[in-house]
């Protein structure tokens, strides 16, 4: 118990999950510490200024429908009208060129998606006809099927069902490199068939929406200010060595520096990589679950901005490509207004691209000056008209050795609940038990489940 009389409770972590956390803890009467080992808080949904005065993001940040956990957070906090919506419509750029969009309807689920499979003008009858019908198990059970296809990964799975390669690798590519930045030939089928569960299931799911300016100002920032005012201590440059484990529970975190923080109640927002480190071999021997996650490996991401001198996509929304080394991306000088700037001058008429780039794990290995030159090439294959003579005017390269946890087969029953077996040690993160993975979403879903498990264990109303 702090100096304050309150129970206490210490949070490592300062992105997403971590400061949604304190907020929820804070708000209900603990004592609150938050430290970040980075000198910026947002973890995955991390933003900054360059020294030339440019928004940078650690990725392409787009907010799907389906998370009302996050906006619910957004509006507790005053950001929720920060997210503009956009067309709700998914709109793919392929080689020479070509393109296809996915429309939909103001109609009941599963009707909304109708013109999806009619009218998209690229897929044939046929192979439109063959992928309806493998879904026919997820329509008729729902949630309770994609637990049962765990075991394959989502290119087995459509292999199975007769689905054609070029439809996998047209349709679903970009969207599984999307989620989680790995091909359909490795991802598990039960993500895929989860979110396209839900995507049938509920009619705005699958729509999409951008922040009008950078995360930090919209959302985390805000975050920051509002636990902090409320009287919780959020610092960052501090890292965490190690939990500091009895046998029984957590008596404390030692820091790198040799400090020893303490509280009632850890909570771990931190991710899978950096969770693994500070878990000492005592607290694995004692719980296998902590022997269990050591087996779960972080996917590399990069992110790739451009600025051209020319405007080459006129498109207000997220982009979907399955050529090339951009699966997903946006102009964000079309999505968000905020970032129409160019070295602190207005830049309007000209397109800011965001992209996500992959397989990073294949890419990793080359300078970013040859990332840089395959994105551009890949633009130009998209664009072959619009990019002629567009230079760059600006190129900036983001690398995440470890990003989201690598979500092969028969990995989803290891995933940890919040509530760890030590009873003072909560996790919260995408990699825990909850339906949005590693997401924006599944960041502030875990965070409640964390808040509400540590409140419970102090006996505070949730």
């Amino acid at each position: 118990m702090s100096s304050t009389g309150k129970k206490s409770v210490l949070i490592l972590g300062g992105g997403l999950a971590g400061l949604t956390a304190a907020k929820r803890l804070i708000d209900r009467g603990f004592d609150v510490k938050l430290i970040e080992k980075r000198n910026i808080f947002g973890g995955k949904v991390s933003s900054w200024q360059d020294g030339e005065g440019d928004w940078i993001e650690s990725g392409t940040h787009c907010f799907f429908g389906a998370y009302d956990v996050l906006y619910d957070l957004m509006r507790e906090i005053g950001t929720y009208d920060a997210v503009l919506w956009k067309k709700h419509e998914l709109t793919y750029t392929l080689a020479k060129g070509e393109n296809f969009t996915f429309r939909t309807w103001k109609a009941p689920s599963p009707f909304h998606l109708t013109p999806a499979i009619i009218a998209n003008n690229y897929f044939s009858f046929s192979e439109m006809f063959t992928f309806t019908k493998a879904l026919i198990p997820l329509v008729l059970k729902r949630d309770k099927y994609p637990p049962t296809q765990d075991h394959l990964t989502f290119a087995e799975w459509a292999k199975n069902f007769g689905v054609k390669d070029r439809f996998l690798q047209k349709m679903y590519r970009p969207m599984a490199l999307a989620l989680k930045f790995i091909p359909p030939e490795e991802i598990t089928a039960k993500i895929i068939l989860d979110v396209t569960e839900v995507f049938l299931r509920i009619p705005h799911a699958s729509r999409m929406g951008f922040l009008k300016g950078a995360p930090d100002q919209h959302l985390i920032q805000p975050l920051v200010n509002y636990v902090t005012d409320k009287g919780a201590v959020v610092q960052k440059d501090i890292k965490a060595k190690s939990l500091m484990f009895d046998g029984e529970k957590i008596t404390g975190v030692e820091l790198t520096n040799g400090e020893v923080l303490s509280a009632d109640y850890y909570l771990s927002a931190l991710p899978i990589h950096n969770l693994n480190k500070v878990v000492p071999e005592n607290l694995r021997q004692k719980h296998s679950v902590f022997e269990t996650i050591r087996s779960f490996k972080g996917v590399p991401v990069i992110s790739v901005q451009i600025w051209y001198d020319k405007q080459i996509s006129d498109i207000d929304n997220v982009l979907f490509s399955p050529d090339g080394v951009i699966p997903v991306y946006a102009d964000l000088a079309n999505t968000t207004p905020e970032y129409r700037t160019l070295r602190g001058k207005p830049y309007k008429g000209k397109s800011r691209f965001e992209f996500c780039v992959g397989p990073a794990k294949e890419l990793m290995r080359l300078s970013d000056e040859e990332i840089v030159k395959r994105v551009h090439e890949s633009i130009c294959d998209c664009y072959p008209n619009e990019s002629k003579g567009a230079k760059i005017l600006k190129s900036t390269v983001v690398r995440i050795p470890q990003s989201v946890y690598a979500p092969l087969p028969n990995f989803d029953a290891k995933r940890p609940p919040q509530k760890s077996p030590v009873k003072n040690l909560f996790l919260a993160g995408g990699f825990t038990q909850q339906p949005y993975y590693d997401s924006m979403g599944g960041a502030v879903f875990s965070a409640n489940l964390a808040s509400e498990g540590i409140c419970n264990a102090a006996g505070v109303k949730y």
